[in-house]
């Protein structure tokens, strides 16, 4: 059975499916964000809940609808199952009961779109948020990842996320500045807040914070005591007093830095004296009729307030842009150094095994150069020879992926990573046993202890969490794993719907 074809990113070139059989996947499926991981596994028909069929359409909604009801009375995600148990929908909500019991009620109108989904859901699980800001964030994490068919959801195709607040470092005078890509190398060196809930929100509150801190939010790199910043003429800004003009030297390098630090203490706190001292002003303008100003006041209250609707890189709502957020070439030094490497570690393949019960199992390759994913050499197998074993399948993707290497027709990757402990690298190197050339270096990384477990090496290697080069594996591996996970879910999905 040939490996599942996969569609092309849209681009001048599609890459060819490779002599192994696997295809290539240059627009690949989004990572899964950890919190909703056990919502999005494809969940049997639970044998407590009435058999499809044997309850009439107004008895089924009417069961839903209770359930809707005792729901606690939390912001949340909502999805909607059919009988098979798949998700065939995904939405959020300010308060859950409300919501999710408005699709049951009798008198209930979806819309031309979303009304033939009473016909066919049968069952709904949530997740509880804590503020209705956090349910959109999870929201647009869980439709990347299983990507519900579109008869009733809404495709998110245009890889369009959440944005970021930057504080630059390293530069004599900071910039500030808005972007949805965290791992550029000036917001890798500053500091990085978000991501945001609301693009406009940030966007309004950055220009009114402009006026109060006068910070730069331009793209010149300007050095302190440049004989050229004497002559320079700055831009507008500067002109209606919501930039110090670094650009000018009209203020030194230590007086802008207070500046900017008084700027990130304020993002890092309440806001609470600034909130109160508007809300007041916005009342007195009301009473005195100035309602243009009360206005203005009023949505830059609002503004404000949205600043704490924000997530942080940590909590992984959008790993496919924060991936790189650890340095990667620090990364590969260190890696080198710890397996004894003479060269720099500069090209790195990781696979993993994904599979539910033995059922659809698939493996994923994905390949990281100088530290940084590149998506052209991403690859996803079907396993053929194995329904439910770990290691044979372990074996046989090894096997399909560097069959050419091995003999001598290409080059190994630097470092090839395995997702997994003792076991599964003693998997990948019985398949390279066989092969007339080895690979230079093959590890595997345990997922409790993060340990790293090296060929030709009794005892596992335990890094610091804070080590570059555990980070940088730990990131490939997560990486592999949800390639794995994205590819098993849709076929998944395709095989409970019946879709070609």
């Amino acid at each position: 059975m040939p490996d599942e074809p996969i569609q092309p990113d849209p681009s001048p070139t599609d890459p060819a499916a490779k002599a192994d059989g696997s295809t290539a996947d240059p627009a690949a499926s989004r990572p899964k964000l950890q919190t909703s991981l056990p919502f999005l596994l494809p969940r049997l028909p639970s044998e407590l809940l009435p058999k499809w069929g044997s309850e009439s359409r107004g008895a089924r909604l009417a069961r839903l609808n209770e359930k809707a009801r005792g729901l606690k009375d939390v912001p949340g995600v909502y999805l909607m199952r059919d009988s098979d148990g798949a998700i065939i929908y995904v939405g959020k909500a300010a308060r859950l009961p409300d919501r999710v019991a408005s699709y049951f009620v009798p008198s209930a109108d979806l819309g031309p779109k979303k009304q033939g989904m009473l016909d066919i859901v049968h069952d709904f699980d949530i997740i509880e948020c804590e503020t209705e800001w956090e349910a959109l964030l999870t929201e647009n994490r869980i439709v990347k990842d299983i990507k519900p068919a579109p008869r009733f959801n809404v495709r998110l195709k245009d890889d369009k996320t959440f944005p970021y607040l930057v504080v630059t470092g390293g530069e004599d005078f900071p910039r500030v500045y808005v972007t949805r890509d965290p791992t550029d190398p000036l917001a890798r060196a500053g500091k990085i807040y978000g991501p945001f809930a609301s693009a406009g929100s940030l966007r309004d509150a950055v220009t009114f914070m402009q006026r109060v801190f006068k910070f730069r939010t331009c793209s010149l790199d300007i050095v302190q005591d440049d004989p050229k910043n004497k002559v320079f003429r700055p831009c507008i800004l500067a002109a209606i007093n919501q930039c110090t003009a670094p650009c000018a030297a009209r203020i030194d390098k230590a007086a802008y830095g207070g500046d900017i630090d008084r700027f990130k203490r304020f993002l890092d706190s309440k806001r609470s004296v600034m909130l109160r001292e508007m809300r007041q002003e916005m009342q007195e303008a009301a009473k005195a009729m100035q309602f243009e100003k009360a206005a203005a006041l009023r949505d830059q209250i609002q503004s404000l307030e949205r600043l704490d609707e924000r997530a942080s890189i940590s909590d992984g709502y959008q790993p496919e842009t924060e991936i790189a957020y650890i340095d990667p070439l620090k990364g590969c030094r260190s890696l080198a150094d710890t397996l004894g490497l003479a060269e720099p570690v500069r090209c790195i393949e990781a696979f993993d095994i994904a599979h539910l019960a033995g059922g659809e199992t698939v493996a994923s390759k994905v390949c990281f150069v100088d530290g940084r994913p590149f998506k052209d050499e991403y690859r996803r197998f079907k396993i053929r020879t194995v329904t439910n074993d770990d290691f044979a399948s372990m074996r046989e993707v090894i096997s399909r992926r560097f069959r050419e290497a091995g003999q001598g027709h290409e080059l190994f990757p630097d470092v090839i990573l395995i997702d997994g402990g003792i076991g599964q690298l003693g998997a990948a190197l019985e398949a390279f046993a066989s092969l007339p050339v080895q690979p230079p270096m093959v590890i595997s990384l345990a997922k409790k202890e993060e340990l790293i477990y090296i060929q030709g090496r009794s005892e596992p290697v335990k890094l610091s969490r804070n080590n570059a080069g555990l980070r940088m594996c730990q990131a490939i591996r997560d990486e592999a794993h949800r390639f794995a996970q994205a590819y098993h879910h849709i076929l998944r999905r395709k095989k409970t719907l019946g879709e070609e």
